[in-house]
């Protein structure tokens, strides 16, 4: 069911990598190169991918180049919001594939594209038919950024939270559903474009959203989904009963699986996004995750 892998999620920003403890990113660069290693040699018919940059950044592909964190992967990854969050217009996604493509002979994949409905349901459903136009037969895979809002009473996987102003309340909008379950307006059209096109839905530790998820997945055509496990989640009690059972319920769809976020004990501080004391004990993580799922 696992089509590829990914390591890390958006390791080039702050909210997901701590850049004031690891600044040139070279603990990134070492374990991604260790864990790839580590990967391929369980099972080298899947897809290792380096984890999707945000903001799109041709030097920090060039960084990772350098040492030799790609040696050993098959693609890397994208992710942009143009009309939320990126200063850049929605127009000039193939430029920014170009870009990276200028410095790497490897597949580049939109792994997380999305507009949100903070403003209007008509900037998502504009966004959402131009994205897909811009991106189909672009590149290898896309995946929309993603099914559902996420809940109010949750918190925003983001370093500033509110202080961020309209910024982070935006990260609770970027659903084709509402956090009920009930459509918006793009919704209508994502099914002209699966299953090409795919979606990124990131599920939290016992989420009661994972059955609804998965029929609306097959409703919609949904054939490539990505989305995560939790090295953090990994650690807490009963966790080897809820990834099966996650694994288990979406071993129809070709998965893209992220393996992501520090558990606190095992950060050099205690905190999901910073790096490993021992970066031996991430590639272990996406090792057993391999031999169980894979």
């Amino acid at each position: 069911m696992i089509e590829a892998v990914k390591f890390w999620n958006e390791p080039n920003n702050k909210s997901h990598w701590d850049p004031q403890i690891d600044p040139e990113w070279r603990i990134y660069g070492q374990m991604v190169k260790l864990a790839a290693q580590a990967v391929k040699a369980e099972n080298p018919g899947i897809l290792r991918v380096l984890g999707g940059i945000s903001p799109i950044d041709p030097s920090f592909i060039n960084r990772m180049q350098s040492y030799g964190a790609l040696d050993d992967l098959n693609a890397v990854a994208v992710h942009g919001f143009p009309l939320d969050w990126n200063l850049w217009s929605i127009h000039e996604w193939p430029n920014k594939i170009a870009e990276i493509e200028a410095v790497t002979n490897l597949p580049v994949w939109a792994t997380e594209v999305g507009i949100s409905s903070f403003g209007a349901e008509e900037v998502q459903e504009f966004g959402l038919q131009r994205t897909a136009e811009l991106l189909m037969g672009r590149v290898p895979r896309a995946h929309w950024y993603s099914l559902y809002d996420l809940p109010q009473a949750w918190e925003a996987t983001t370093r500033h939270r509110e202080a961020e102003g309209s910024s982070y309340y935006r990260h609770f909008h970027m659903g084709l559903l509402r956090e009920d379950g009930t459509p918006k307006l793009a919704l209508k059209h994502f099914s002209d474009y699966t299953p090409e096109f795919g979606i990124c839905q990131w599920f939290h530790f016992e989420d009661h959203r994972l059955d609804q998820a998965i029929d609306w997945l097959r409703k919609l055509g949904v054939k490539h989904l990505r989305t995560g496990l939790s090295w953090a989640d990994w650690l807490r009690p009963n966790a080897d009963v809820w990834f099966d059972h996650v694994m288990k319920k979406l071993e129809e769809f070709d998965l893209t699986v992220t393996f992501c976020f520090t558990p606190e004990s095992k950060g050099i501080q205690p905190h999901h996004t910073s790096p490993p004391q021992n970066i031996e004990e991430f590639a272990d993580f996406c090792v057993t995750m391999m031999r169980r799922y894979a």
